[in-house]
């Protein structure tokens, strides 16, 4: 019971930090972590981030039928049951619009430039999928082949998703690429971009190997 309390606080707590940093407006975004392999804590629909209370958030199992709560669930719940589906390894997703990375969703360009070595051991790759009609099925089918190979995932004309081992490391990668877009976009903005080498990525991705042992 007091890890469940716990985690409904953890939701509480980086909501109102998606909130403060600018990463939702109004009653955007979403968040979610497994309570156990059936079921889901997640954001109800229609209330701001930053302003929730405990009794806000709602329970579904891992089809999406709601266990508990008052409010209703978050019309994003088939992109976070999909995530858990997909990824044993994940407990936690956080969907939000970060200004700068969403810029980059809605131009249409992927993060997937090896700029900086703490994104490349963090992050690699942050790939676009295409654009689908948030809350539908279409949506999840154009993340489905994204979701095995990455932890972070932009949505054209619609957002961010990221997703971790357990909800503090899922905001981070939120964190990690909303800073990496604006350094991505400073370079272009310079309009010049000094790629790591092939030999240098093989090195990072050995170090995050060990990393996540």
């Amino acid at each position: 019971m007091k890890e469940k309390i716990r985690r409904r606080h953890d939701i509480l707590r980086f909501g109102m930090l998606l909130h403060e940093r600018g990463f939702v407006a109004a009653t955007d975004g979403n968040l979610s972590v497994r309570l156990d392999r059936q079921s889901i804590l997640i954001t109800p629909t229609g209330i701001s981030k930053g302003m929730m209370q405990p009794q806000d958030l709602v329970v579904v199992d891992i089809e999406g039928h709601k266990l508990a709560g008052r409010r209703s669930v978050s019309s994003e719940i088939a992109m976070h049951l999909l995530i858990y589906k997909m990824r044993p390894d994940i407990n936690a997703v956080v969907h939000a619009h970060p200004p700068v990375a969403t810029g980059y969703a809605a131009a249409g360009i992927p993060l997937n430039a090896a700029l900086v070595c703490e994104a490349a051991i963090g992050l690699g790759a942050v790939p676009l999928a295409p654009y689908a009609t948030p809350g539908t099925p279409e949506l999840t089918d154009v993340l489905g082949p994204l979701i095995p190979e990455h932890e972070a995932i932009l949505m054209a004309n619609h957002g961010v998703v990221t997703y971790g081992e357990d909800l503090p490391r899922a905001y981070m990668k939120m964190e990690l690429v909303e800073h990496f877009a604006g350094i991505a976009l400073v370079t272009r903005l310079l309009g010049q971009q000094q790629l790591l080498t092939s030999e240098q990525l093989e090195e990072l991705a050995t170090a995050r190997q060990k990393m996540s042992l």
